[in-house]
């Protein structure tokens, strides 16, 4: 159809609509019509020919029929008078990165999207970031959500058009279109929405003819796995795994599936089938139904009308109201609720599809708009109840219910007015509530949750945050309305408190243990729950007196009329010291008791408001309150948590053990034992001291005890003695925990200073730890970060760990050690590290009182209970138990606080001496401390004078002291004297001298062992001196420290002058170090020489494949061994695409002893299951017995070869061995061996030399001429060494190639030179990347492994076909001399020069070989091959360099020997290229070369050195030392010219033909064309990639990715690859792929070509670094982004602002350059001991 046709029809269809006299008939019968012809007509329909029919015969009518015209010129017009909307309205998927501002969000709920945030002021701001459940939306330019900054720069109203936003913009005639067309839609959407299998369609839109079209439809739920649902379908509808897997996923992701398609018939019989099937498996069988072809066509058309409606909305806001007008107005015959509600009421029967579009529209349309949503709000709560009950039955989650828009509407703080006002909506929640916990009321009416339903349970809770919702922002202004309604609301309220006052209560078991634990998380659960709301009501009723009064009258009438726990006998008198108490007996111990009291402790927090705002003066008849009765339910709890801690309560199990932790632990103890403590304040303020010590003491049971009947039974004096510390903590706590405010003049400030100078007493601590150590209130928020730099100082981390806080010294006389937040445990940490730090610094140990806030009139009198008879009676009669000394009467901790409760009586005392006169102080415990019990010598002040002499109490002795000191100040205050002359320095004065004395006697001690040590350590020096003097031959070459597996050196005399050691060839070259190597075996301690026929001594390794040094990342070349010779691995190309590294930790053994290890570990690790993870037991792997690093093979350690280097041979061989007689000679011997062997034609085919080449003649030499420059014969080695070289070189062999072991593969001895040479390469590039000096920077153990890889390499060919090795050799020669080599031998610009060195000098001894006799190149031989070689190879790399470089510097300057050879070689180079190279001055040919040949000759230096053992010279073990002084250093020691353009020049005859044949290569040519890409060089050095300082940035370009396999919008797991900078799909079925015909995750399969199996990525969104290093093994790791506070933060968890750490970041960098990747996934795996794998493959 043309564009002009389809524009037509549009637009005579929407004239024929607007004409008809019913529209609705109308368009009924045309969609009735054309839905069904365009969805579900075929079996097989695709979904973009269905979009194209949809988009013509059926939206673009629609949209005619809205705009009257042409769609597209309608919306022209539209956009140039509506005004852009200030609100966001971004609604989150989930998993999306959602910000919150908490400097100025209203509550916690207020969030803001990436983009609104990033253009937001409230970046600069501290907000924190989380990952959204789904189903929220943006809060940008809602006014009330933000107090400053409520719009981003995208969404700020201009004033001009903020004037117009909420008024209607379209025009009239639109506007009636739009309600037309919306009512017509709305009310179809809903009718399909809603229909059910058993109704028929409405009549208008029953199909003309039915046919027997029908499909079987699957829908989702909670009940059945994938699995069960797959299996399922494949027993049901005939359909393959793919097909089911396909089928489920969808049905899951969208909510159902149409399963089957065909007649009604076979469809009712798949329907059978599955819910038969799936009952079999499930209780519940599977949700089936069979909807009529029609009606699935409706319904498909309906979901896809849902995005239309948002797109139609969003290009108007006159649109949006009207669409909301229609949606909200209300049935016509009244019968039935408005359209939006009978959508939300059907809610919980939708599947997750249709739910979603509903929830979308919501959000586009009357959330949008104020008005809307507050008629929106109305529906809502009117309909609460039942949406709640639906969504407890209901077993989708939360994100997808309807109940979760209640965020949106109760946020608000004036809609949450009004809907207090006008719906009373804390009524609403409340009763919702209370009707859904009805049936776990018990006969008393009251909770008792045995036997709930722990998943309906959590739905239930989640209501609670509705209510939390309602309570966030308080009313600064309260009508008559809101008063009214509130505290209906409040009622209601404390209605569900009643039936929690008392539940769940308990009682001490006797006898016997419990037989079945009782349920009590459900109690604690709904407790938590409450936490928040309680602390809201108080704070709504502190803000206003006569709410207050109020509140406060209901609680207290509520509380009356609960009956929990009631007496059961009458009131008695209780005696001691002439005090009688009246109150009911009841026992603890005996009696049942509960742990939950929210209407005591409510009325507590209420009094204390009270008493803040001063409205307690305002309280009608105070007198009538039964203060003994008030506290008597908190004091009950108080003595329960400490009888349980007393284990008097053991039998009970662990239940109640875990109600009192909870109880007294920081998630509930703020509307728990705090306000139970205030409680007992109250009544301790209100009541006579004594009765109210009497009453403590009968709760506790130690009347009696304190009225003097002992019982001698042990355990009921332990009893006693474990209450009584009990009960005078719980006296020290009620006189001291002043840190309310109300009950003193605090802050909430100074409170949560005081918490945290108290938990870091305990021990340094970073933020995390304190924040969880701290009460939250409801906008989570613990005001940690307004006082912390008060009271501590912040310790930045390093490269591992977090930054620390530690406590100020000046706020340590804050400290109390009996602060009643800390727990037993913390308790005694504080204590000990408090003391330390008071001995540490010369303090004495006694941690005394603090001086505690005074408290608020109200309170005043508690002070009364430090002075009154019976706290003295308490005293005596605890410390009396002291000074007699009887072992089970009483204990530390006892006489510990009660020495504490006379440090707080002795300070109340002298604190009101000082600041009132002595006749106004009626305050005298230190008159009755003195007086009372003296006449027999038991007065409080003499008990103290003996227990200094108790010696188990010597601990306390500072404490005493303290005290004595203190009574004497203290009566010096009453007397009005000075306290210089008093009795207390007398008593003291022979304590202090002992103390003294003791003291001294210490240090004297102290100060002789010093001097003995000293004496003896100078003694040991001296004769070691000696020792060395005399020995100093040995003593010439010795390395750093011998430490445990590393060489201990014995050096024999050494006949060379020291100028010529630093040579490593040639005929200068110094000799090997001849020292003896004494090594440890780490299993077996015995000690062994490492030699040649010595049993083998082997170090651990680990073998790998690498890219750490590519320059093609991503592009692996296909090497596996395939049997066809190809140039890889003998030829490693320049891009360095994988190596194989060979990394050792440098721990040696016995190879017998690792044998018996390995074997060891084999058996032993086939019977655990953990260990399979960590090593793969198939490839040989182990973990180092003593570091635990992952090996997979040892390698053997051979000693230097011990050489006898006769130099004046070498000058004489030297006339005669030029470089080209050397270059006739090698080519002569290859020739030779060649028709010695009789090699047949196919395997030399074009190796063979044809004729002269100008260089050599065929009979000018003879084949064996090679020798007559001296041989020897080769050195022998052990048949353990043998053996172990095959293990080493099959391993690096298996692992490099990828292949199956084999130790006869001619590429054996290859893939030995080839990991000898790349591990060289890796190490030369951390030390450069470290800006390290080239030698003495390694470790000896690092240095040691390196030796050892080399040696091994060197040794190889021992073991190797020497024919095979000849023949590498050859293939190796051809690069360097065109004429040896093949038809396929690459050019010089293809090679890797460094591997193709190494491969050449260790490989060319095998030219030595004779068929009679076996040999070896003599040491001159050898110096003078080594020597050709290296400047063969090196002027090689020079054209390599030279031929491949485009960016010459411009270097000034005069000309030099060197600027001009350079410009002689580059002019020979150019003539022989065409001039395709740029024309540049020789000095910046000579810079440009010096500065990439460098890498190569440190290498080179690197490897002689393992190789000869031949020292180097001291410029190369500094980095001070000019890279020019480098340049020269590494040319002297590798028998270089400094200038190294002299090589040309010297061998000028001999390399010029080698010029010419190397420029002209192919391979060049197509390079200097820019045909082929070349390796420039020095080579780059690979870094992991930059990332980005803030993490939001990160987070950001996360939210812009788009998965390259899915359309759709479903939550996905970016992941950053650290090596390249891709962004993966991870953990996402879209992005799965094959890898060795397995499935693999997009990580893995990256990872393979990326990493050669390694990698390092970092998943965004969770903020963590996941280390693979193959299919089935990975860990994870911490991210290097730090908050401020130098924590990290896995999966976002706290939410802080995230900056990258550079120090951390690096680290991760040398991790993968050091290729200790395997080795930290095996260090993580052995800590984290899980069960089951992990599916890394997955990833």
């Amino acid at each position: 159809m043309a564009e002009g046709e389809k524009s037509l029809d549009g637009l005579d269809l929407s004239k024929q609509w607007l004409e008809a006299a019913d529209s609705r008939a109308e368009l009924f019968r045309y969609l009735k019509e054309q839905v069904p012809q365009i969805f579900c007509l075929k079996k097989e329909s695709s979904p973009l020919e269905e979009e194209e029919l949809m988009q013509s015969r059926l939206l673009h009518p629609l949209e005619c029929f809205l705009f009257g015209e042409d769609p597209q010129e309608g919306l022209e017009k539209l956009k140039q008078g509506s005004p852009s909307s200030q609100l966001c309205g971004r609604v989150f998927k989930e998993g999306e990165t959602v910000y919150s501002c908490r400097d100025c969000a209203i509550d916690p709920t207020c969030v803001l999207c990436m983009h609104c945030f990033q253009d937001s002021v409230h970046k600069g701001h501290r907000y924190k970031m989380h990952a959204s459940s789904g189903g929220g939306f943006c809060d940008c330019g809602d006014v009330e959500a933000w107090k400053i900054g409520p719009c981003c720069s995208k969404h700020d109203p201009g004033a001009a058009s903020a004037m117009v936003t909420d008024e209607c913009v379209l025009e009239p005639e639109m506007y009636v279109r739009a309600e037309r067309l919306f009512r017509i839609l709305l009310h179809y959407v809903t009718n399909f929405l809603v229909w059910e299998e058993s109704v028929e369609p409405p009549e208008e839109l029953q199909p003309l003819t039915k046919d027997n079209a029908y499909y079987c439809v699957l829908y989702n739920d909670e009940h059945h796995s994938y699995d069960h649902v797959i299996y399922t379908l494949q027993r049901s509808v005939n359909c393959d795994q793919a097909e089911a897997q396909t089928h489920t996923a969808l049905i899951d992701k969208e909510g159902r599936r149409a399963v089957k398609r065909g007649t009604l018939r076979s469809c009712q019989q798949a329907s059978d089938l599955i819910r038969s099937n799936s009952e079999h498996i499930s209780l519940q069988p599977l949700r089936v139904e069979i909807l009529h072809a029609a009606v699935m066509a409706h319904q498909t058309f309906v979901l896809r009308l849902g995005p239309w409606f948002q797109k139609i909305i969003s290009y108007s806001v006159g649109f949006r109201q009207a669409f909301c007008q229609v949606a909200l107005e209300m049935n016509a015959d009244g019968d039935q609720p408005c359209l939006i509600s009978r959508l939300m009421l059907h809610d919980a029967r939708m599947y997750k599809g249709a739910r979603k579009i509903v929830h979308e529209l919501i959000f586009c349309s009357m959330l949008m708009e104020t008005e809307f949503k507050r008629l929106f709000a109305i529906e809502f709560t009117k309909y609460y109840k039942q949406l709640q009950k639906d969504f407890i039955i209901d077993d989708h989650e939360r994100s997808i219910s309807i109940t979760a828009l209640s965020v949106q509407i109760f946020t608000v703080p004036t809609l949450a007015r009004q809907l207090i006002e006008e719906g009373n909506v804390i009524k609403v929640i409340v009763g919702t509530v209370m009707e859904l916990l009805h049936e776990h009321l018990d006969n008393n009416n009251r909770f008792f949750f045995l036997g709930y339903n722990s998943d309906k349970f959590s739905r239930i809770q989640i209501i609670f945050h509705d209510l939390r919702y309602i309570l966030i922002s308080k009313p600064s202004i309260w009508t008559k309305e809101l008063r009214r309604e509130f505290l209906e609301g409040f009622r209601d309220f404390l209605g569900l408190l009643k039936c929690m006052q008392g539940m769940e209560e308990v009682k001490r078991q006797f006898g016997q243990h419990i037989a079945v634990e009782p349920e009590w998380e459900a109690g604690f659960s709904l407790q938590i729950q409450l936490r928040h709301i309680l602390a809201m009501f108080q704070d709504w009723c502190s803000s206003d007196d006569e709410i207050l009064l109020l509140a406060f009258e209901e609680c207290h009438k509520v509380l009356m009329q609960c009956n929990n726990q009631p007496f059961h006998r009458e009131a008695t008198n209780y005696h001691m010291l002439k005090h009688v108490l009246h109150v009911r007996p009841y026992k603890v111990s005996q009696e049942p008791v509960s742990i939950h009291l929210p209407i005591s402790r409510l009325l507590a927090g209420l009094f204390v408001i009270m008493c803040r705002t001063r409205a307690v003066e305002r309280l009608d008849n105070p007198e009538r309150f039964d203060h003994t009765l008030l506290a008597e339910h908190p004091l009950r709890c108080v003595v329960l948590a400490a009888q349980v801690s007393a284990e008097m309560w053991r039998r009970n199990g662990i239940s109640l053990v875990s109600q009192v932790y909870y109880y007294q632990d920081v998630k509930c103890r703020d509307e728990m034992y705090d306000k139970d403590i205030v409680m007992l304040q109250i009544a301790a303020s209100k009541m006579d001291p004594n009765h109210f010590l009497m009453l403590v003491l009968l709760r506790f049971e130690l009347f009696d005890y304190f009225k003097g009947s002992i019982n001698k039974d042990q355990d009921e004096l332990i009893q006693w003695n474990r209450l009584t510390e009990e009960m005078l903590y719980l006296l020290i706590v009620v006189i001291g925990e002043r840190y309310v405010p109300g009950i003193s003049q605090v802050t909430k400030e100074d409170v949560t200073m005081r918490e945290v100078i108290h938990l870091l007493c305990i021990e340094p601590m970073a933020h995390s730890s304190l924040v969880k150590g701290l009460t939250e209130n409801e906008s989570h928020e613990t005001g940690l970060e307004t006082v912390i730099t008060k009271v501590a100082t912040f310790k930045k981390p390093g490269v591992s760990g977090h930054g620390l806080y530690g406590v100020k010294k000046e706020r340590l006389v804050e400290f109390n050690p009996f602060f009643y937040h800390y727990s037993r445990s913390q308790h005694s940490k504080a204590e000990e590290s408090q003391k330390k730090r008071r001995t540490h610094e010369g303090h004495d140990k006694a941690l005394r009182p603090p001086m505690p806030p005074a408290f608020c009139p109200a309170f005043s009198s508690i002070v009364r209970l430090l002075s009154c008879d019976i706290i003295i009676h308490i005293l005596r009669h605890t410390l009396q138990r002291a000074a007699e000394d009887r072992a089970t009467h009483w204990t530390e901790a006892m006489i510990q606080r009660a020495l504490h409760l006379i440090g707080q009586a002795l300070l109340e005392e002298k604190t009101q001496l000082e600041e009132s006169t002595m006749e106004e102080v009626a305050f005298d415990f230190s008159l009755k401390a003195r007086r009372i019990g003296s006449e027999h010598g038991k007065s409080v002040f003499l008990l103290l004078s003996k227990i200094k002499a108790v010696p188990s109490l010597e601990a306390q002795k500072d404490m005493v002291k303290w005290l004595l000191q203190m009574f004497e100040i203290v009566k010096c205050l009453r007397e009005k004297s000075s306290p210089t002359a008093s009795m207390s320095v007398d008593t003291t004065k022979p304590e202090e001298s002992a103390q003294d004395k003791e003291k001294a006697e210490r240090k004297r001690k102290a100060e002789a062992a010093k001097l003995h040590r000293q004496k003896i350590m100078a003694q040991m020096s001296a004769m070691q001196k000696n020792f060395i003097e005399s020995n100093k031959m040995l003593y010439d070459n010795m390395p750093e420290s011998g430490t445990q597996g590393e060489p201990i050196a014995t050096t024999a005399s050494c006949a060379v002058e020291h100028s010529e050691l630093f040579v490593a060839i040639g005929p200068q070259r110094g000799s090997s170090p001849a020292e003896r190597e004494m090594l440890t075996c780490i299993l077996c301690q015995e000690e062994q020489e490492v030699a040649a026929q010595a049993p083998a001594m082997v170090l651990t390794a680990c073998v790998q494949r690498s890219t750490v040094l590519t320059q093609c990342r991503g592009r692996i070349p296909s090497n596996r061994a395939d049997g066809t010779v190809t140039s890889y691995p003998l030829l490693m190309p320049p891009e360095l695409a994988v190596g194989t590294h060979t990394g050792s930790c440098g721990h040696v053994m016995h190879a017998t002893c690792w044998q018996k290890y390995f074997e060891a570990v084999q058996n032993m690790t086939r019977n655990r299951l953990h260990v399979e993870l960590i090593i793969d037991l198939e490839n040989g792997e182990y973990l180092c017995p003593l570091c635990k690093s992952l090996c997979n093979t040892v390698v053997p350690l051979i000693p230097f070869e011990r050489l006898m280097f006769n130099y004046e041979n070498a000058e004489i061989i030297g006339e005669h061995l030029t470089l080209p007689r050397w270059i006739q000679i090698v080519t002569a011997r290859i020739r030779g061996l060649k028709s010695v062997t009789q090699e047949n034609d196919c395997n030399t085919e074009g190796s063979s030399v044809d004729g002269d080449t100008g260089l050599c003649g065929e009979g000018q030499t003879d084949f064996r001429s090679i020798l007559s420059y001296g041989v020897q014969e080769p050195r022998k080695f052990s048949d353990s060494i043998l053996e172990m070289l095959v293990v080493c070189a099959t391993t690096v062999h298996r692992v490099g190639l990828q292949t199956a072991p084999n130790e006869l593969c001619p590429r054996v001895p290859i893939m030995a030179w080839n990991t000898c040479a790349f591990t060289i390469q890796a190490i030369e590039n951390i030390l450069l990347e470290e800006s390290k000096s080239l030698f003495g920077s390694l470790q000896n153990r690092q240095l040691a492994g390196l030796k050892a890889i080399v040696q091994f390499s060197a040794a190889q060919r021992i073991k190797s076909s020497q024919a095979v090795i000849q023949r590498h050799f050859n293939d190796m020669l051809g690069v360097l001399l065109p004429a040896m080599g093949r038809k396929n031998t690459p050019s010089p610009l293809e090679v890797d020069f460094f591997h193709l060195l190494v491969g050449l000098v260790l490989s060319i001894p095998a030219l030595y070989q004779e068929e009679a006799v076996d040999l070896q190149p003599s040491a001159v031989s050898s110096a003078y091959n080594h020597l050709h070689i290296l400047h063969l190879v090196t002027m090689a790399h020079m054209l390599q360099v030279l031929v491949s470089s485009t960016d010459f510097p411009a270097v000034a300057g005069e000309e030099t020997d060197e600027s001009k050879a350079a410009a002689e070689l580059y002019t020979t180079v150019s003539q022989h290229t065409e001039r395709l190279i740029p024309d540049v001055s020789g000095n910046s040919v000579a810079e440009r070369v010096k500065r990439a040949i460098e890498p190569f000759l440190r290498c080179a230096a690197l490897f002689f050195n393992c190789l000869t053992g031949v020292h180097p010279p001291e410029e190369l073990f500094s980095t001070a030392v000019t890279s020019q002084g480098q340049i020269e250093a590494l040319c002297s020691y590798l028998a270089l010219p400094s200038n190294l353009f002299q090589l040309f020049q010297v061998h000028r005859d001999t390399v010029t033909p080698l010029l010419k044949s190397w420029c002209g290569s192919l391979a060049v040519t197509k390079a200097l064309k820019g045909k082929n890409q070349t390796v420039r060089y020095p080579r780059r050095r690979n870094r992991l990639v930059d990332l980005p300082e803030d993490y939001s940035a990160l987070l950001n370009q996360a939210s812009h990715f788009q998965c390259p396999k899915s359309t759709d919008d479903d939550r996905k797991h970016p992941t950053l690859c650290l090596f390249c900078g891709a962004i993966l799909c991870s953990q996402s079925s879209c992005c799965l792929s094959q890898l060795d015909g397995e499935d693999v995750g997009a990580c893995t399969a990256h990872a393979a070509t990326c990493g050669a199996g390694v990698g390092m990525f970092l998943r965004i969104r969770e903020c963590e670094i996941v280390l693979m290093a193959s299919k089935t093994r990975g860990s994870t790791y911490s991210a290097p982004y730090l908050d401020d506070y130098g924590e990290t933060d896995p999966h976002l968890g706290r939410g802080n602002p995230l900056h990258l750490c550079p120090e951390r970041y690096k680290k991760l960098n040398q991790l993968w350059q050091q290729h200790c990747i395997l080795e930290e996934i095996a260090r993580s795996l052995e800590v984290v001991n899980v069960m089951f794998a992990f599916e890394w493959q997955m990833l």
